[in-house]
């Protein structure tokens, strides 16, 4: 018997939206979740949530906010809390996973399944300068459309 998936779940991940389209930053405590997405705002990207991002399916979509605690707040290490403009349900469209091995040639094959929706996702190394730029180019390459 096949189990129901659930419609909401909590994620240890950052996020933030480029365009209206989420993508959530995964990867272990000091992997660069929040240092990635402090240079993604810094390229022209709105703040969802740091470190800990609530999703929920609505028709199909997956939609990313913050918990209630920490909306419009990012730990800059170093600096401490920051407060940000921030965005709510937002449509996942991208997953970037800062622990999974970086392929050469990316086929994002395996997505990531949250409340049942399927979101392609890729492996990068969130502190190489480049990362900001390849999100970007990965968004546009592999990501979801928003609508």
């Amino acid at each position: 018997m096949n189990k129901p998936s659930l419609s909401s779940e909590t994620l240890h991940a950052s996020c933030v939206a480029k365009d209206g389209r989420a993508i959530l930053i995964a990867g272990r405590s000091g992997a660069g979740k929040s240092d990635l997405a402090l240079r993604l705002i810094d390229r022209g990207a709105q703040l969802v949530s740091d470190d800990y991002t609530m999703l929920r399916r609505v028709g199909g979509q997956l939609l990313a906010s913050a918990p209630a605690n920490i909306e419009g707040k990012i730990e800059v290490r170093g600096i401490g809390v920051v407060a940000f403009e921030r965005e709510e349900d937002v449509p996942v469209c991208l997953a970037i996973d800062l622990d999974r091995a970086v392929e050469r040639l990316p086929d994002p094959h395996d997505p990531l399944v949250v409340a049942g929706v399927k979101v392609p996702v890729i492996g990068l190394n969130g502190l190489e300068a480049s990362a900001p730029v390849k999100v970007e180019l990965a968004l546009a390459q592999f990501g979801l459309s928003a609508a």
